[in-house]
This record gives structure tokens, C-alpha cells and sequence, in this order.
């Protein structure tokens, strides 16, 4: 096992965790506090020579986490978070399911009769939470071919292996509805997937799980209390990753405005009923519509939340140009480690192909396009999307939405820093190989799986996307770079599935927050030189902006807007102590 630290002793350097201040500060004020931390931050964290953030899609912490020991998971549930209620506030006494392989009387018999709603639905499932993996497991072959849509999932045996559910909404408004203030009650009744969102995981059959468990493994810490940054989906939190913004869409077209109900909601579900117009749309709806239906405390106004193409290649072929949200100019945390000599890059699967790097590291396309039917220009590899034109030879499950730089002028083709830092996850893997003799990474990275290894339900399973995580994470952990380097792994965002703990600002609970979020809480663990223990449990308060405070601690950034100024950083980690008597397999365990 490599702990790396063993040579500085074992004398405990407590680094000075962020006071966690509610609502928002002037950005000024909370730059000098956020500098003024760096001095007191400890030695720990300074002695780190490369942060990597692997971020994956998609889940909550209740369902991928919820059964790690020591944690506050599923077993720390209380019935008043764990309980769904009607639209009208009413417990269901069922979950109702629309994934072909949960629903009733076929293929599961039915056990439960709901009579909550104006119409009854069998069911085969109480209205708690339930694990995913005793009806559909790791290999069934419940997957849909790559890129293509199956809204409601695969029925086993009609699908590719891989243990895939249908996906479930996750976007601006409907997440706001679903926390209800904290009370956590209506994941259920805000989804187009219902009863899925109660859904979780064993824990501790994930290959991340197991790989954590094995002998040597390297040493890490579960934050138990990480939230996603912003509300909605992954469009909106890559964003909140690298620029702890919102992106702005000035007069967009009418097509892309949302229209929100005296719910706060902007569509109908199969348990939900809107009561007036509504439209769900990209962009926000406008403070005078979110006034009139008694809801001013909405994001609204001229904001990108969900899913919005990027102005440059690559963006989905067919995207209207008035559909593309024009450049972003705010800073990035890429253009504060330029400016500050710290190099970096963001390594995503896939990008070489997407973005027509013919020959760079990851490209499968050859030296030019060939003919396919009357498509002369198409792409070499069968794996391509059918409508991509060579050289843009997307892959059928990258997403273009989850390349955030592409989104800023700084970024755009053409540029030097576009070429010196939008690379492929290739290249990242070579970098990280175990047989170099030294560590090749640069300070930062960021690495960004293809929507195959990325663990998103719908499109890939879950086991598939950590078996990914874990090959990431060996070669990390067996490379020179382990004595030194700090890997963050957190998920983009929590994919429609409930978890039990209110975010900030919701319900009361304390801490920096903003009309844009936080949301609800998702997996996060630190693998790191350093730590009191082989494993810890890092309670302190978190969300993705706390990534951006912790490279601005270490390397001397101011930060990019309030948000991330206030929120604690992941030094935290360092104090984090073991769970109970310290025993690894000790501490709470749900039945997961």
C-alpha cells in the first residue's frame, strides 16, 4: 500500500475548514476570507502536487453510497424523508413503476394496490425505498443499443447485457419541486420515472465498493454530506464545476422559455397534474411568469439550466444555430490556473473523435471520411453517430453537453488554449500509466468518462461505469504520481433518484446557497496521501463548488464568484477521522 505521507510522521496538521455562511456575501469580502484560509489550510493539503476530479453521472449518494459503513446513509433514513407523498401531500401506500421490468402485474405480480390517487395502480413495491440490482441485475441484458432512446428501459432479454433502468428526469424545476423544502417527499410525484427515483444499490456490491475493500487499497475518505452545486441536470453543474456560474442566454429564442405553474413545475408527469401552462424548456422562464403564479423566488430571467448545445463543434448535429447558447465570457477555473502559471487540462472520453483531432491521442477515424448510402462524408468508425460528419466523429454516446469549456470564447476552435487543454481521456490514461518512472500529470486535471464508462442510467449501467472508476483509480493509485496526488470522485448530479439529507437552503439547513442551488446530495470520496486512516468519513458540509475552493486553496486563486469563496474545501479531509472504533467494515450499515 502506498501511503505516501509516512515519512512527515504521524503528528496531525488540523487544516482550517471554511466557515459555512448562509446565503451569499459580497464576492470581495468572501476573497479575502477565501485567501486568508489558504496560510491556515495546513501543510496537508500544500504538500499535494496533483488534484484529478473524475466526475461521473447521475446518482445520488442514498443510491450509490447509502450502505457505505460510517456513513449517514440509508439506515439514518427517518420516516418523514423516506416517505412519498401525493401531489395534494398525501402518502402513497405504493410506488407506482414504468420501467418494463418493475412494473405490475407483469413482469413482477402485483403486491400492492395504491388508492392514494383518483386512480389505482397495482404495484409490486411499498412506498419506501427499494434496491434496484434484487429486479435488475449487473448482467441482465436490459440495455438499449448504443444511442438509442428507450424511455421506459429494455424488458430482460430483448437488450444488450449491462443491467440498465430507464432514465429518469433531472431538471432545473422538477428537482426544486421533488426537494419540497427540504422534506424530501416528492422524488415520486416530480418524475417521469415515479417509483424508480426510490430506487438504489447495494452498496457493497460495486466494483468501487469491493475495490476500496481489498487489500492495499488506497487510502480514501467518503464526504457524507457533498452536494450537487446547482439544481437540475448535468448541462447546468459542469457549468457550476468549472465557472460556479450559470450560464447566460441573452433573448433567447420563445421556443427555448420556460413556463413554470403555482407549483414551481413545468410539465406533467404520470402522478403529477400541472395547474396551469406550462413549458420545459432550456432557458428560464421570465421573473415576471415565475411572479404571477406566486413563485419570485425561482431562477428566472435570461439563464441557461438545462441541456443547451455549445456554440462551437462539437454540438449535436442538427442543432439549429439560434438553438446554441452563445460564448461565455465569465472566468473559468481554467483561465485562473492559466493566469497563474498552473498547468492544466480536462481529459474527456471521446474528445478527439468529437472534435475532429485527426491523430491525436484517442482518434478511431482514419485519414478521411468514407462513403455509407448517400452520406459521403461519414465516419469510419461504426461506432460514430450516423449523422456525424467526418471529421466530427462523435461517438453514439458522447455528450456534448458535458464538455463545459466548449462553451466559453476563451475555448474557442482555433485557439491555443483550446489545443494546450481540451484532450482526450487517452491521454490522461497514458499519462497515468503505472510503468512511467515519474509522475507525467499536470497540477490539475479533469477527467470526463464517454457516456459508456460515465455510470448514467438509460444508456449504461451502473457496474460498467464503476469497473471504469476503478480502472481509473488503480492506475492512479499503482503510478509515481500516488504519493502526491489528490483524486476527487463526485457525480455531476443526482440523476431524479431521492436521497434523505436537505441540501442547504432547503428546509433550514444552514449553509451557502443561491437561487440556483444547491441540490441534492451525491456521492463523493477523496483518495488521497495523508489521511488519519486508511478510511474516513468526512462530515464536513460540501458541494461541487467546494472542488473549485479546494484548487484555489491549494494554488493560491482567488476564487470565481461567491459561492465557491464561502463553501468549505475539500481540506477537510484531512481531519476527517475513522468511522466509529475505526474498524473499516465498522459504523452504520444500511441493508444495502
Amino acid at each position: 500500500m502506498r501511503s505516501g505521507w509516512s515519512r512527515w510522521g504521524i503528528r496531525a496538521v488540523v487544516a482550517g475548514v471554511a466557515l459555512l455562511l448562509v446565503g451569499t456575501v459580497p464576492v470581495a469580502l468572501a476573497a479575502r476570507r477565501h485567501l486568508q484560509g489558504h496560510k491556515s489550510s495546513g501543510s496537508r493539503l500544500d504538500r499535494i502536487k496533483h488534484v484529478v476530479v473524475i466526475y461521473e453521472e447521475n446518482h445520488s449518494f442514498d443510491d450509490l453510497y447509502g450502505g457505505w459503513e460510517g456513513v449517514n446513509g440509508l439506515a439514518a433514513a427517518d420516516a418523514a424523508h423516506k416517505a412519498q407523498v401525493t401531489q395534494s401531500g398525501t402518502p402513497y401506500q405504493c410506488l407506482l413503476q414504468n420501467d418494463v421490468n418493475l412494473t405490475s402485474p407483469s413482469p413482477l405480480p402485483t403486491t400492492c394496490t395504491d388508492t392514494t390517487t383518483s386512480s389505482a395502480f397495482p404495484s409490486a413495491f411499498r412506498n419506501a425505498p427499494f434496491a434496484i440490482d434484487d429486479y435488475i441485475g449487473a448482467s441482465d441484458t436490459t440495455c438499449p443499443p448504443p444511442g438509442v432512446f428507450a424511455a421506459h428501459g429494455v424488458l430482460k432479454g430483448t437488450g444488450q447485457p449491462g443491467g440498465c433502468t430507464e432514465d429518469l428526469v433531472h431538471r432545473f424545476y422538477q428537482e426544486q419541486y421533488q426537494l419540497d423544502a427540504g422534506k424530501q417527499d416528492r422524488y415520486v410525484t416530480g418524475s417521469d420515472a415515479v417509483g424508480l427515483s426510490m430506487g438504489n444499490y447495494h452498496t457493497r456490491t460495486l466494483p468501487i465498493y469491493k475495490y476500496l475493500h481489498e487489500p492495499g487499497h488506497p487510502h480514501y475518505a467518503i464526504a457524507d454530506d457533498f452536494f450537487q452545486g446547482a439544481f437540475g441536470g448535468s448541462f447546468l453543474n459542469h457549468q457550476w464545476l468549472i465557472a460556479a456560474a450559470t450560464p447566460t442566454f441573452a433573448d433567447p429564442p420563445a421556443a427555448l422559455r420556460s413556463q413554470v405553474d403555482s407549483n414551481g413545475m413545468p410539465n406533467n408527469y404520470p402522478l403529477y397534474t400541472a395547474t396551469g401552462p406550462v413549458a420545459d424548456k432550456s432557458v428560464t422562464a421570465t421573473c415576471a411568469q415565475v411572479a404571477a403564479v406566486g413563485k419570485p423566488a425561482l431562477g428566472c430571467g435570461d439563464y441557461a439550466v438545462n441541456t443547451t448545445q455549445p456554440p462551437y463543434q462539437p454540438y449535436a448535429p442538427g442543432t439549429p444555430a439560434a438553438n446554441l447558447l452563445p460564448p461565455q465570457t465569465s472566468p473559468t477555473i481554467g483561465d485562473r490556473l492559466s493566469a497563474a502559471g498552473v498547468g492544466w487540462a480536462w481529459y474527456s472520453g471521446g474528445w478527439s473523435n468529437a472534435d475532429g483531432d485527426v491523430g491525436a491521442p484517442g482518434w478511431t477515424n482514419g485519414s478521411g471520411p468514407v462513403t455509407v448510402g448517400t452520406n459521403t462524408h461519414a465516419c469510419p468508425d461504426s461506432n460514430a453517430l450516423a449523422t456525424a460528419t467526418w471529421p466530427n466523429c462523435a461517438d453514439k454516446l458522447f455528450q456534448f453537453h458535458h464538455q463545459a469549456f466548449n462553451y466559453f470564447a476563451n475555448y474557442a476552435p482555433g485557439t491555443p488554449a483550446r489545443a494546450r487543454h481540451l484532450r482526450d481521456e487517452t491521454e490522461f490514461m497514458s499519462l497515468a500509466d503505472s510503468s512511467k518512472k515519474s509522475c507525467n500529470l499536470k497540477p490539475v486535471s479533469f477527467v470526463k468518462p464517454i457516456g459508456a464508462e460515465n455510470e448514467h442510467p438509460g444508456y449504461t449501467g451502473e457496474t460498467q461505469g464503476s469497473d471504469h472508476l476503478v480502472k481509473l483509480l488503480k492506475s492512479l493509485h499503482d503510478s509515481p504520481c500516488s504519493k502526491d496526488t489528490m483524486v476527487v470522485v463526485t457525480y455531476d448530479e443526482f440523476g431524479g433518484q431521492w436521497d434523505h439529507v436537505s441540501p442547504p437552503g432547503q428546509g433550514g439547513t444552514p449553509g451557502p446557497h443561491d437561487r440556483w442551488g444547491p441540490g441534492t446530495r451525491v456521492p463523493a470520496l477523496v483518495v488521497s496521501p495523508g489521511l488519519r486512516g486508511d478510511f474516513v468519513v468526512d462530515h464536513a458540509q460540501h458541494d461541487t463548488t467546494s472542488i473549485l475552493s479546494t484548487i484555489e486553496e491549494r494554488f493560491r486563486l482567488q476564487p470565481l464568484g461567491s459561492r465557491d469563496a464561502q463553501v468549505a474545501s475539500l481540506s477537510s479531509v484531512f481531519a476527517a477521522r475513522e468511522p466509529n472504533d475505526g474498524r473499516h467494515e465498522s459504523g452504520l450499515v444500511s441493508p444495502g
